[in-house]
């Protein structure tokens, strides 16, 4: 008797199959562009999913600049500010409450900045 593979397997593995062979080029899952749809920030090559409001669409956006808005790094993986580009901090209150409600907001700052330490 010849073991068949669920339907919903077999479909998984359909539309896994040209993401994982497009690994290191723009996906239908991982590598997304900024401005396409997403889930997780994990997807984004940016590293920011970003949504404006709780009833919005996520899309991978850049994380932030120094000066502008941003959310300390959070495991729902999705921001309504997005995190500092590498080498900056996110000046932010980090309390369980914001971290719960993602509302935590700060400004990027460059830890190396002297003149910015408080």
């Amino acid at each position: 008797m010849a073991k068949v593979l669920p339907a919903c397997l077999l479909l998984a593995l359909l539309l896994l199959a040209p993401a994982r062979a497009a690994e290191h080029e723009r996906g239908l899952i991982i590598n997304l562009e900024t401005g396409e749809l997403c889930l997780q920030s994990v997807q984004c090559k940016s590293g920011c999913c970003h949504r404006a409001n709780g009833l919005s669409l996520a899309r991978c956006a850049p994380k932030a600049a120094e000066f502008q808005e941003c959310s300390p790094k959070s495991i729902y993986g999705v921001y309504y500010k997005c995190p500092c580009e590498r080498g900056l901090t996110c000046d932010a209150d980090y309390s369980i409450v914001g971290s719960i409600t993602n509302s935590n907001f700060g400004i990027c700052v460059d830890p190396q900045d002297s003149s910015r330490r408080r």
